[in-house]
């Protein structure tokens, strides 16, 4: 008898283990990406402030953005071994390029009178860029983001070839045993993050600029 191409008593049966896939693939997506913005944004306030670093640290973004996954891997596993930090590390330096470029280029379209005009009334560099330039520059940074995000979101199937991997482990049983259903699983719910994902930055983004809202 043939084998059906999905079978819904494998998902029922295998619940457990592809809720909890779906949590790493989470916690791998959501901790890169934050770390990479942790890293990114004082790297982006410094190229604003002196110019001249911006070049050199976006073309060391850029390099470590280059840079093949598995040799990234096989770079890191004699250090952290077959661990999450392995796959984490990685895939944070693939953030830096996006965020890095998005954030500084957020700032700089930030109308000069606009600044004139804080300067004008008192504000202090860091009140001046709290207050009047990040929210401004808040779409562009947010398109960062969610460009790094969704880019997260697929580089961590590769990092089943390393035991990790969150859905991506879907992928590579299906695989292993050409059993298609892992992988239509692995790749509805990888599509559906990915969406999810976008959706929730794009809310966060429109709470935090409700000055950009189309009064109806």
């Amino acid at each position: 008898m043939a084998q059906s191409v999905f079978e819904w008593s494998w998902v029922v049966e295998n619940r457990g283990d592809i809720w909890a896939q779906l949590a790493e693939h989470i916690v791998l997506t959501a901790v890169p990406v934050g770390l990479g913005f942790l890293m990114a944004f004082p790297m982006a306030l410094a190229s604003i402030r002196w110019p001249r670093l911006y070049s050199p640290f976006l073309g060391v973004a850029g390099v470590l953005f280059s840079i093949p996954t598995l040799a990234l891997f096989v770079v890191m596993i004699p250090f952290t071994g077959l661990s999450k930090a392995t796959a984490i590390v990685p895939l944070t330096l693939y953030t830096l390029l996006i965020l890095l470029r998005n954030t500084v280029e957020g700032l700089k379209g930030v109308p000069s009178h606009v600044r004139e005009a804080a300067e004008a009334m008192g504000y202090t560099r860091t009140r001046q860029l709290f207050r009047i330039e990040l929210p401004l520059a808040v779409p562009v940074i947010v398109a960062g983001l969610r460009i790094a995000t969704v880019n997260t979101i697929a580089y961590v199937a590769i990092t089943a070839l390393i035991g990790q991997g969150g859905l991506g482990n879907l992928f590579m049983d299906g695989f292993l045993r050409q059993f298609p259903t892992p992988l239509i699983v692995g790749l509805v719910l990888s599509v559906m993050l990915a969406v999810a994902a976008d959706l929730g930055l794009l809310g966060v983004q429109r709470v935090l600029t409700p000055w950009r809202r189309n009064p109806g």
